[in-house]
């Protein structure tokens, strides 16, 4: 996969909170339109993004679902899309997201 080329995207001010490990669903269509859902550990998380631990590669802009306690009823979908993608040394993958700016 590929990293993203803007910089200044992932030039965090924002407020971040430490959610190392904790567990979260993401859920997205790959090129081919076949749907994934995903529960993944989270490795951080900022007004502006999240980062993930995945065992599946995802390409750089697919569209995603940020869901925060899913069977809570605190649950939050968040929209985003992914920002960078990059293989591990343990096979696994490092994915960022980016959330959608609300207007």
């Amino acid at each position: 996969m590929s990293e993203s080329s803007n910089h200044e995207i992932e030039r965090r001010t924002s407020f971040r909170l430490d959610m190392e490990k904790e567990l979260i669903d993401v859920t997205w269509q790959d090129n081919s339109g076949q749907q994934f859902t995903k529960k993944v550990a989270c490795l951080d998380f900022s007004k502006g993004g999240v980062r993930i631990d995945s065992d599946i590669a995802m390409q750089v802009d697919t569209p995603v679902t940020v869901i925060f306690k899913g069977n809570s009823p605190q649950r939050q979908e968040l929209q985003g899309k992914v920002l960078r993608c990059i293989k591990q040394d343990t096979g696994w993958f490092e994915v960022a997201f980016i959330f959608d700016s609300k207007e």
